[in-house]
């Protein structure tokens, strides 16, 4: 545990490196600019570095056939992926490493976080994917994780979603019932105002920091603007709100990092009134109804 002092108070400040680079043409390479900047992030006090969506293959699959780009799929176990969390160990940094994950008959977007032991503590495969786009032809996970990572803050429990999660409030509102202190969130498409405002949305009803990596400027679609929102909308000694947001990303590329006050965030859940306070889960029966038939809302449902 790293302590710092100021004003009477021991603080553990968790350092999260969001890697906003740019991918390149093949597997081999974007497997050594990761490990390049996963040092780097390290260099710089990182306990967990987390890449954009899809690195393995840089999330390129627009004006691609499926075929083309599902046979750039690699394995959960694949030398690829392997060696982030031989990195995770010999770094002793948390990585957050994401893929097109080999799976089955169709590919999946995943995320495989590994502790700064190396060890694997999930593979969370994006639950909603893009079916309006390419993303129709990959095979969506089934549930949302939760893990308890050990770092040098000590014990924090970190879960995850991936990019188009973020605009269904049930992602991070699953998350946190979990017990989510931290939500990892790769991406790929561009940031502005109103995805921006669902990320804070996110944090400030689950009172839950939520870290977004995005690919810089440089990348078809996409403009930067990573991003870290701690959720702690109030502080005692504030008359009115405070921003959550303690890091904004330009849309360059580079290593961008937050200094999560996890104590700060630990009292502050304790006593507000959001996240899990004051609901009234036996009066949602609607959200988990499939039988619904409303003529204006199209329903896309997948289970």
């Amino acid at each position: 545990m790293r302590a710092y002092f100021g004003g009477g108070k021991t603080m553990k400040i968790l350092k999260i490196a969001l890697l906003q680079i740019a991918p390149c043409d093949t597997l081999q390479e974007n497997m050594e600019k990761g490990i390049r900047y996963c040092r780097i992030a390290k260099e710089n006090g990182a306990d967990i570095a987390l890449f954009p969506e899809m690195w393995s293959n840089g999330y390129r699959m627009a004006d691609r056939s499926p075929e083309e780009w599902t046979s750039e799929a690699v394995s959960s176990d694949s030398d690829f992926v392997m060696t982030f969390g031989k990195l995770a160990e010999e770094l002793e940094m948390a990585i957050g490493i994401t893929l097109l994950e080999k799976h089955k008959m169709s590919p999946r977007n995943s995320l495989i976080l590994f502790d700064r032991f190396g060890s694997q503590k999930f593979i969370y495969a994006k639950v909603h994917t893009c079916d309006f786009g390419e993303e129709r032809y990959l095979v969506p996970g089934d549930e949302f994780y939760v893990t308890a990572l050990d770092t040098a803050c000590g014990e924090v429990k970190v879960g995850a979603m991936i990019c188009y999660d973020r605009e269904f409030p049930e992602s991070a509102r699953i998350l946190m019932l979990k017990g989510a202190e931290l939500i990892l969130v790769p991406n790929a498409c561009p940031m502005e105002i109103n995805r921006l405002s669902q990320l804070r949305a996110r944090a400030f009803e689950n009172m839950t920091a939520v870290a977004t990596c995005n690919y810089p400027e440089t990348v078809p679609d996409c403009n930067g603007g990573s991003s870290v929102f701690d959720g702690v909308a109030y502080l005692p000694e504030l008359s009115g709100s405070r921003d959550t947001c303690i890091l904004q990303a330009d849309g360059k590329e580079g290593i961008f990092i937050a200094d999560l006050d996890l104590d700060q965030l630990r009292c502050y859940r304790e006593s507000e009134v959001h996240g899990n306070a004051y609901r009234h889960p036996k009066k949602y029966g609607l959200l988990v109804d499939t039988t619904i038939n409303n003529p204006f809302v199209r329903q896309d449902y997948r289970e």
